[in-house]
């Protein structure tokens, strides 16, 4: 589930950074494939700097995605340390049952 989300986001905000930015930085957003390095970029929250938007909206578009990134991240990471910990703690209440045969 967590990455169809990221890859939505990804599309989502690659073609608002094609359709707000597109005409003026034509090198780094010209099509949807070329935002999409800066989007998973800044999904990943790596963040490289090679492309950065200009504008207030593709800069929020940036903000909204940063914050998205981090959650997509954090939430299934949470979860699943949950669940192994939870696993973890069960297997230190029960004894080994492995052959426990008395004559």
């Amino acid at each position: 589930m967590s990455v169809a989300l990221a890859l939505s986001l990804v599309v989502i905000t690659s073609s608002l950074l094609y359709l707000i930015e597109g005409a003026t930085q034509s090198e780094a957003f010209g099509s949807i494939p070329r935002a999409m390095w800066w989007s998973i970029a800044t999904l990943t929250t790596v963040g490289y700097g090679d492309v950065v938007p200009f504008t207030a909206w593709d800069r929020m578009v940036g903000a909204l995605a940063a914050i998205a990134g981090v959650g997509l991240i954090a939430m299934p990471a949470g979860i699943i340390a949950g669940a192994v910990s939870e696993v973890m703690q069960e297997r230190r209440k029960t004894p080994d049952s492995k052959d426990s045969t008395e004559d």
